[in-house]
């Protein structure tokens, strides 16, 4: 007779599953992928390694899983503050400085989903993430064309222009190797969000403003 798997197994294997991401991220978020080891979220987990990879094939499957979906999340913060009342451009601050408060309130989290070196899947997950990012922005700068509000553009172009300037902007002040006082521990956070913003919408809209 054919081994059929019983509603109590299955749901037993579901647990498993969700507490060992849970554990991952919980590794992720004090001290980036590196620090993630498989003996450790184990033991977090409560269940033996073995177990992980039967649930996951290896470990970059695993982090892969883990990037996927703490990056959903992040993705669909900006999705809600671009979906604010306002012109484009309005929502397109709101939106910018939703990612750039939220990377500097969680410094490791943000440096392992934005720029911490990981295994090539993982990195696939990155481009993805991105892309993401990318097609929200274009959304909405096609919206402010219509409206009027920002100059007539390569919108797909730009919105990947827009990805890369505040990401790039923010590794610095993320990274685990700086020097400097830790980002949210001084008054300098609202200047470089600010910083931030403003140059991403002057070379999107053309002004100072």
């Amino acid at each position: 007779m054919a081994y059929r798997e019983t509603e109590k197994m299955r749901q037993r294997k579901a647990e498993a599953r969700k507490k060992i991401i849970e554990c991952t991220w919980e590794c992720v978020s004090e001290g980036g992928f590196r620090s993630a080891r498989i003996t450790r979220i184990a033991g977090l987990a409560g269940v033996a390694t073995g177990t992980i990879y039967r649930h996951f094939e290896s470990r970059e499957d695993l982090f892969a899983e883990i990037f996927r979906l703490a990056t959903q999340r992040e993705v669909d913060k900006v999705a809600e503050a671009l979906a604010v009342d306002g012109s484009a451009v309005e929502r397109l601050d709101n939106a910018l400085r939703q990612f750039a408060r939220r990377a500097l309130k969680g410094p490791m989290k943000a440096w392992a989903l934005i720029a911490e070196p990981v295994d090539p899947k993982v990195e696939e997950e990155r481009l993805v993430y991105r892309k993401a990012y990318a097609n929200l922005f274009e959304q909405a700068i096609r919206s402010g064309i219509t409206e009027g509000c920002i100059p007539d553009q390569d919108a797909r172009l730009t919105s990947t222009c827009l990805v890369g300037a505040i990401s790039e902007s923010l590794v610095g002040p993320l990274s685990p190797t700086q020097t400097e006082t830790p980002p949210g521990h001084d008054n300098n956070e609202d200047e470089l969000v600010d910083t931030i913003v403003c140059f991403c919408l002057r070379g999107l809209t053309g002004t100072r403003s």
